[in-house]
């Protein structure tokens, strides 16, 4: 009994000598991180993994990074120097943060404390009794609102121990509330089948058998381990169903090159009076239905059905109703002759600004250009361009001058080449006018596409293309149709005159839309343009039927006049945007997708108009259906937070929210409910849809003011 004791002494005051030696860990400061290399018992045993940790206190308001950083930033790296026979593993990661940053970005990270375990391999043949140093060599980086990376050298000298019979070396008692901690932020293997799909640029991940409260669940958030795999700082929406859960997030163009997606699901829940948080380890393989924004999976027959649909309806909408004035001109103007010909000419002209708008789009973002569908209006120049051209067709049209093409002469005078000329043009003029705007069925089909190889996607902008042009190529060769239509005749000058009112609304709108983007300055320098243009052009038509050096003088004023206008298209690059006039609206807040996170974190519904000046479709929906005091009564009652995606000018965070959703233009209409994906309205809005919509949600005290 007295040598059992005896032994049981000695192996304390062992431990007590061990335990010393483990609380003799380095440290290290800097400004921004007190650094610890810790060890979680008090020696080491022979055949048996140690774990080590490096522990950081970070300073308040910065943070670390996870081993995938995320939109920026560096991991925490450690280089260790062990005596010959030990081995380090890789760090386990705790489940990290997101942080989204000023510019949109977001980062994958740790506030306030982060302890980085590492398990070491001691070799069987340990000696008791011995004293092994394990040194580290660590480099990590700690942000603000500037980047600091930082460096730290660590020894530890610790015992080497047999283990007690049954057991094993007593825990650090200083160490044991740390390493318990991070052992709880680690990942558990998911007990749920996972797999994913990729549809556009969404990607969904399908947990089965996790069937959730949705009523008790905080927040589901996923990380993935590869960088770039998703867009960190795009929203992330779940919905549940009775098998199992799905979770969208937007895609980037590295996600359809990986063979698995692994990650980590971090899933707050609320249990009684506290939320606790469970960590786990996802390793999904492909074979998911995809989902669009929408909820509706996408192949390419399906793509191109609706892409066709799409052009078809495109001619109802606002967007093209100007150019409807240049088609009855044509129809009207030969009264059914060899309207065939000119029906081709027409789809020829339609088809080829469509490969051309398409063929741009995807150069450029294949380039990392982050644009979308009407881009073209985007650029304050091309707008003046525009408003130029419709000014002179429009006073082409009132008579002020004449041109070869589809107006050069009326009826018989009409030349076979000029008609075919004209024709085209006009198809070609309608694409452009009418690639602002999104129709039903289109928003699926162009976010589809912009996500395909570069055939793929042109096929689809075609196939866009084409059904735009039917309804006009189909009435061309339709002889019932043709029979009935009034012969040319005097009638027709007057016809044309009144056409050309239409073409200066819509001069007067693509002002209204430069002065959004580029401020005053630049309206004023539109103004003054088509002063010039005028007057250059009444010049010219003059200039035709003079002659000598009246003629010359003339010539030479009339081109000095348009290069004029020319000249004054520079002040469109230099100004600075304003504020869409719907967005003065104070009940609007604008959009921000680190507010829109924090609010549906908070379990508030958000309503996010994605919309643009240089669309038509979207004025008329806010005019008609937004502004009505049923649907802000109905959004007050529901607590509704509402936003404005103002995309008049390029906006890449805007660009990747409408990628997330599966669509790449305006407009976009998004009901973003607590646990569920957005819900994606019509384009063509109706009171009664939207507050219908609306009525789903469960009623909530309203907020104080937008955006709070």
């Amino acid at each position: 009994m007295k040598s059992a004791r005896a032994i049981s002494a000695a192996l304390a005051a062992a431990a007590a000598f061990g335990a010393g030696a483990a609380l003799a860990q380095d440290t290290v400061k800097t400004e921004n991180v007190t650094a610890r290399l810790l060890s979680e018992r008090i020696a080491l045993v022979p055949g048996r993994t140690a774990w080590l940790a490096l522990h950081f206190e970070i300073r308040a308001g910065w943070h670390t990074y996870w081993l995938n950083p995320g939109d920026a930033g560096e991991k925490t790296e450690i280089v260790w120097s062990l005596p010959p026979g030990f081995a380090a593993g890789e760090i386990q990661w705790p489940a990290p943060q997101r942080l989204v940053e000023p510019g949109n970005i977001a980062v994958y990270g740790y506030t306030g404390t982060a302890t980085h375990l590492v398990p070491v391999t001691v070799p069987a043949d340990a000696k008791p009794g011995e004293r092994i140093t394990v040194a580290a060599e660590a480099r990590w980086l700690v942000c603000e609102k500037i980047c600091v990376p930082e460096e730290g050298k660590f020894s530890l000298t610790l015992p080497v121990q047999a283990a007690p019979p049954g057991g094993d070396v007593p825990v650090d008692g200083r160490a044991a509330d740390l390493f318990e901690t991070a052992r709880a932020a680690l990942p558990k293997p998911s007990p749920w089948p996972a797999r994913f799909a990729l549809s556009g640029k969404v990607l969904t991940l399908h947990l089965e058998g996790a069937a959730l409260d949705p009523s008790r669940i905080v927040s589901i958030e996923f990380f993935p381990t590869a960088t770039g795999a998703v867009t960190a700082a795009a929203s992330q929406s779940v919905r549940h169903g009775a098998k199992g859960f799905v979770l969208s997030v937007e895609a980037t163009s590295k996600t359809a090159a990986l063979k698995t997606i692994d990650g980590v699901l971090v899933i707050k829940e609320k249990l009684d009076d506290r939320t606790v948080t469970q960590v786990f380890a996802l390793a999904a393989a492909p074979g998911a239905a995809a989902e669009s924004g929408s909820g509706a999976a996408l192949s390419l027959g399906l793509a191109l059905l609706m892409a066709l649909a799409g052009g078809i309806i495109l001619n109802l909408m606002p967007c093209v109703f100007p150019v409807l004035s240049i088609k009855a001109l044509s129809f009207a103007a030969h009264g059914g002759g060899r309207m065939g010909k000119l029906g081709l000419a027409y789809t020829a002209g339609v088809l080829s600004l469509f490969a051309v708008i398409g063929a741009l789009l995807v150069g450029l973002q294949a380039a990392g250009a982050e644009i979308g569908w009407g881009f073209q209006l985007q650029e304050p120049l091309f707008v003046m361009l525009m408003a130029y051209l419709m000014f002179a067709i429009g006073l082409n049209l009132s008579g002020l001058f004449e041109v070869g093409g589809a107006f050069a002469g009326m009826g018989s005078k009409l030349a076979a080449r000029d008609g075919l000329a004209g024709a085209f043009f006009t198809g070609a003029l309608a694409a452009v006018v009418a690639t602002p705007c999104t129709a039903p069925f289109m928003g699926a089909a162009i976010g589809y596409a912009v996500a395909q190889p570069a055939p793929v996607a042109l096929a689809i902008v075609l196939t866009l293309g084409l059904g735009m042009a039917l309804p006009f190529l189909a009435l061309s060769v339709s002889p019932g149709l043709l029979r009935r239509l009034p012969k040319p005749g005097p009638w027709m000058v007057r016809f044309r005159q009144l056409l050309a009112f239409p073409m200066y609304a819509t001069a007067a709108w693509l002002a209204w839309v430069l002065s959004l983007q580029a401020g005053d300055g630049a309206l004023l320098a539109a103004l003054a343009g088509a002063v010039l243009i005028a007057f250059g052009l009444w010049l010219w038509q003059g200039a035709r039927h003079g002659a000598g050096r009246g003629r010359a003088a003339a010539m030479a004023l009339a081109v000095l006049a348009l290069a004029g206008a020319g000249g004054l298209t520079l002040w469109a690059e230099r100004g600075e945007a304003a504020p869409h006039s719907a967005t003065a609206d104070a009940r609007w807040a604008a959009f921000d997708v680190a507010k829109l996170e924090a609010l549906r974190r908070e379990g508030r519904p958000v309503f996010v108009n994605f919309t643009a000046a240089w669309c038509v479709t979207c004025l008329v929906n806010e005019k008609m259906v937004l502004r009505s005091e049923a649907v802000w009564a109905a959004m007050k009652k529901k607590g509704v937070v509402a936003m404005k995606a103002d995309w008049t000018r390029r906006d890449a965070a805007i660009t990747r929210a409408l990628a997330g959703l599966g669509r790449n233009g305006v407009p976009v209409y998004a009901l973003y409910s607590p646990g569920t994906p957005p819900a994606l309205l019509p384009q063509i809005l109706t009171e009664q849809g939207v507050l219908a919509e609306l009525a789903t949600l469960p009623d909530r005290p309203a907020p104080q003011r937008a955006g709070q």
